[in-house]
């Protein structure tokens, strides 16, 4: 097994000069030996501000690729933006969040309802109040294997705002997306927005579960709020002018395979052919594009023949 090291990246969002000059020259890619990283660098957490925080794990598999959570300190306590995929590597989210502050974990935001967000749970602390959708709590709930949320969980289906240590926090349902359930997370002072899976950077669009164009809807709710962090769910954290840029880079990508798919759909190529005569330009060289472009043409054809409710 590759060895594992947390190191922490000092990246405040004032330090604007600074933050601008390290994302020059950096490859846009989720690939982290692209990217310049070594294996060995993760899981890593990176300071955005001066209360908030995320942190980057690999996602199994076998391409490389980082899934990444949002954690914000307060006064009165810490509130984390979804887990990890097992328990030993949650369990590293919150030794992490340890060395950070010795304020205790008091909210856990399940963002998405996934597996690779949901699976370590279990190595929160005890009496956590997890915060969830309907939905995904209805889906983790029939789930015959994996997390199941506890029946005092509090549930969010349009939007719950608090305030925790003076901090504002608010907790959004943007419109069914990657999962159904999406929830995010907007910190309205440091216009901070974590996105989850909702926002994949430089990943290609993952539709198993997902509705491709109410999905792009939500991205258009969540660049209305006008943030200035966009903070995705797989894929790195980007600060300043590139999380806006990285953030408009994939709405075009869900464009671009929405539309692709489309486009067989109405030239009445059968759903089995089409995964094969789809030209995804360059969105073909991003993470996961092969085993996610056949998944995507399934769901938006089964959009647009109305087999999707």
């Amino acid at each position: 097994m590759m060895p594992r090291a947390i190191s922490c990246v000092l990246v405040a969002a004032a330090g604007a000069t600074a933050v601008i000059a390290a994302q020059n020259g950096v490859v846009r890619t989720a690939d982290p030996i692209k990217r310049g990283f070594a294996l060995t660098d993760f899981p890593r957490t990176v300071r955005v501000t001066d209360n908030v925080y995320t942190y980057e794990d690999f996602h199994s598999g076998e391409e490389k690729f980082t899934t990444t959570d949002m954690f914000v300190v307060t006064a009165d306590g810490v509130v984390v933006a979804d887990g990890q995929g097992g328990h030993a590597e949650t369990k590293a989210l919150v030794d992490a969040i340890a060395k950070v502050t010795p304020q205790p974990i008091k909210y856990v935001v399940v963002c998405s309802d996934h597996g690779d967000h949901t699976a370590g749970n279990a190595s929160f602390p005890a009496g956590v109040t997890y915060i969830i959708h309907p939905t995904s709590k209805a889906i983790l709930e029939r789930s015959p294997n994996g997390w199941k949320p506890p029946a005092s969980a509090m549930l969010v289906s349009q939007q719950h705002s608090m305030k925790i240590g003076g901090e504002a926090i608010d907790i959004l349902f943007l419109g069914r997306a990657h999962t159904g359930g999406d929830l995010s997370v907007s910190l309205p002072r440091q216009k901070i927005l974590f996105l989850s899976e909702t926002y994949l950077n430089r990943v290609f669009p993952a539709m198993r579960s997902a509705y491709p164009s109410e999905w792009r809807k939500a991205l258009d709710r969540a660049e209305a709020l006008k943030p200035e962090i966009f903070v995705a769910g797989h894929g790195f954290t980007e600060l300043g002018p590139a999380s806006k840029e990285e953030f408009r880079a994939y709405q075009r990508a869900l464009d671009a395979v929405i539309a692709e798919a489309t486009r067989l759909h109405r030239a009445g190529v059968p759903v089995e052919d089409a995964a094969k005569q789809a030209n995804w330009g360059e969105y073909a060289s991003w993470t996961l594009a092969s085993s996610q472009g056949p998944i995507a043409i399934r769901k938006v054809y089964e959009e647009l023949s109305g087999q999707l409710k």
